[in-house]
């Protein structure tokens, strides 16, 4: 099965890892055999007892919907990055990808925008807060990914500003008390070269010191991404070329106490073009991460971390000299979990977060901005009820000026063995991007927004609910789910014309301004899913997504929001066998957009269709080779579109342009496990 969703095999499936993660078991992911069959499904898919590492398991025990995307997930179908992962496999997550694998992607969860999601790394929030929309995800490859946790709603409690939809936790390889690692070398389409490995294992005399290394290379000449290109455009391909390397040291002082370390280094050249030309972002990024965890047994846990994240960028179009981009992240954090009787226990924190970014391009300077959070949860415990589980806390952040509590109240009871009903209500925030406050340069010449340093943040209160459960067909059991979300948005961050009054009041070029809306803004939903096993050796998935985003003053759909998509997958590993198969895909529906010149233009309305297989070559399988082909049906479709004044036009003449989806790739690796 591609991914697992908060319903009742998951729901035994966490009660069994949270016993597993208390008795100190370090527990294996699980096999092929037990993922093609819901019910068997008997480990655990993380092995620690961090509350880091169990706090998205923690909240899909109490009503929280948690999809988990793991490393032999991925692994089997080929993916390059996390985005390529996310896009195919997660339901209800709707993501485009501007380029390809190593792009910006657009994210859209519960009727959100790109913006209202959180990005962590191993727990380590990597989202631009220059930038709100621009996604983090064209560093990540999917060779790093020890696991992938999605988690659904508002989490502002737990995870701060942006959490207002959703939360990706990607988890990098763990720890191993046994030496294991692997070697992978790939090519296909386009010129694409991969090659990436890990090794991992234990040494002294109690296995007391833990090293994990791993280090990826991904490149290709790419595909051009556009229908139509400028008369004079040359470079019309768009490529990437990622190297990414990570250190991870674990070492245990005792066995309630121990401390982990993590660093991860990646160096990329990210073409990034447009219809004219490709401008270039040659990147660097470092986060560096230690954690001090102190478990003294089964009444209390203890938690200190700090982080240290940087995102330097060149950004250039040839053969112009370069512009510098980026900032620097850097906090720490407090955590303890209590249990000092038998009916609650007790989440209680801090987070310290300090931050600072510089456009030389758009001429953002860096204002530093510094926040401080507290926050605390109380959770029953099944000595208070084994069917009816709740949990309720609150935050209270503040940010130089601005000041936000949020709160969060969810639970779930199970009816029968077979049928449970959840809900979650909860408000989170989302402060203003150095872009809103303090853009202040217009490099394209029109219909540039300008900064506005007195912005609120935002804030909004969303309900989900749920009911799911399993049933029994033809001696198989299938898991399924229907959920419902409603969020409500007060002062909304958005762009505005600028009044003509006012006009001489901003650089040329510049027609608008960020506002927050003084109306609420609603978003409304559905979602059903249904997996399960067909036999013994074919399992599916599949899923469907209604979202309603309604522009309160023309009454259309928000543009470039579908407001129906479906996902599925079947995956076929014949037990005893060598080899497997797996199909993935997904339909995105109609969308639409004002387009300068053309008014209001459709597009949308595409399925896509990965397809994959891999063998062993030996009995011990070591020798594994892999084939990918993404886009199997090689379905032209666009992912976004707008115009642009034709080159040398007189008058100026516009034409449209559509931004393209990847092309039929074929990727093929082959790897050695030992």
């Amino acid at each position: 099965m591609p991914a697992y969703t908060h319903n009742q095999p998951l729901r035994s499936l966490v009660a069994t890892s949270l016993l597993l993660l208390a008795a100190g078991h370090a527990v294996a992911q699980p096999t092929q055999t037990a993922a093609v069959s819901a019910p068997a499904l008997q480990e655990i898919l993380i092995s620690g007892r961090s509350i880091e590492s169990t706090l998205p398991l923690e909240l899909a025990n109490f009503g929280v919907d948690l999809e988990i995307v793991t490393d032999e997930l991925v692994r089997n179908h080929g993916f390059v990055d996390v985005a390529q992962s996310l896009e195919m496999l997660v339901p209800g997550l709707h993501l485009t990808s501007q380029a390809g694998a190593f792009s910006y992607v657009n994210v859209q969860m519960q009727g959100s925008r790109s913006s209202d999601i959180l990005w962590t790394l191993d727990g380590v929030r990597i989202n631009n807060r220059l930038y709100n929309s621009t996604s983090p995800a064209d560093t990540l490859p999917s060779s790093m990914i020890e696991r992938v946790e999605v988690l659904k709603g508002s989490h502002g409690l737990m995870y701060g500003t942006q959490a207002i939809a959703g939360v990706v936790n990607v988890v990098t390889r763990g720890f191993s008390s046994t030496t294991d690692g692997n070697v992978t070398v790939g090519t296909g389409s386009d010129g694409l070269q991969r090659l990436n490995g890990y090794i991992r294992g234990a040494l002294g005399e109690q296995n007391q010191h833990k090293l994990v290394l791993w280090a990826s290379k991904d490149k290709t000449d790419g595909y051009q991404i556009y229908d139509r290109y400028q008369p004079t455009a040359t470079d019309k391909k768009r490529g990437y070329d990622v190297n990414s390397v990570g250190l991870k040291y674990g070492f245990e002082f005792t066995p309630d106490l121990s401390l982990s370390m993590t660093g991860i280094v990646t160096e990329a050249e990210l073409g990034y073009p447009n219809v004219s030309r490709i401008s270039i972002n040659d990147r660097t990024e470092n986060i560096f991460s230690a954690r001090l965890d102190y478990i003294p047994g089964d009444t209390a846990k203890f938690e200190i971390k700090g982080y240290y994240h940087t995102w330097d960028t060149d950004y250039y179009t040839p053969p112009n000299p370069s512009d510098y981009w980026g900032y620097e992240d850097m906090g720490m954090s407090a955590a303890a979990v209590l249990s000092p009787h038998r009916y609650f226990d007790y989440h209680i924190g801090y987070d310290f977060q300090t931050y600072t970014g510089q456009d030389d391009y758009l001429l953002i300077s860096g204002e530093r901005e510094d926040v401080h959070a507290v926050y605390t949860q109380v959770r029953s415990s099944d000595e208070l009820s084994g069917r009816f589980r709740v949990a309720a806390g609150v935050r209270y952040n503040e940010t130089g000026g601005n000041d936000a509590t949020v709160w969060n109240v969810s639970g779930v009871y199970d009816l029968t063995d077979n049928l449970y009903v959840q809900a979650m209500a909860a408000t989170s925030f989302m402060l203003p991007s150095a872009e809103n406050l303090y853009r202040i340069h217009c490099p394209s010449g029109e219909n540039c927004t300008h900064g506005n340093p007195n912005l609120a943040p935002e804030e909004s209160i969303a309900i989900n609910a749920g009911v799911g459960g399993q049933v029994n067909l033809l001696q198989r059991q299938f898991s399924w789910q229907v959920s419902a979300w409603d969020r409500t948005v007060d002062k909304l961050i958005s762009r505005a014309p600028i009044p003509a009054e006012l006009q001489g009041r901003f650089p040329a070029g510049f027609t608008n301004t960020f506002i927050n809306i003084a109306n609420e803004v609603d978003v409304t939903g559905t979602e059903l899913l249904l997996r399960g096993p067909v036999s013994e050796s074919l399992a599916f998935d599949v899923s469907y997504t209604y979202s309603r985003e309604v522009d309160s003053g023309t009454g259309l759909q928000i543009q470039d929001r579908p407001r129906r998509q479906y996902k599925g997958s079947l995956s076929y590993a014949p037990q005893n066998q060598r080899f497997g198969a797996n199909l993935a895909v997904k339909y995105v529906g109609d969308k639409s957009t004002d387009i300068t010149g053309f008014g209001r233009q459709g597009y949308g309305d595409y399925y896509v269709l990965d397809a994959g297989a891999h063998l062993y070559l030996d009995a011990n399988e070591q020798h594994r080779v892999t084939l990918r082909l993404e886009n199997l049906l090689d379905e032209k479709y666009a992912t976004s579109t707008n115009s642009a004044v034709l080159t040398g036009s007189d008058p100026q003449e516009r034409f449209q342009w559509r931004r393209l989806g990847v092309p039929r790739t074929v990727h093929l690796n082959y790897s050695y496990s030992f």
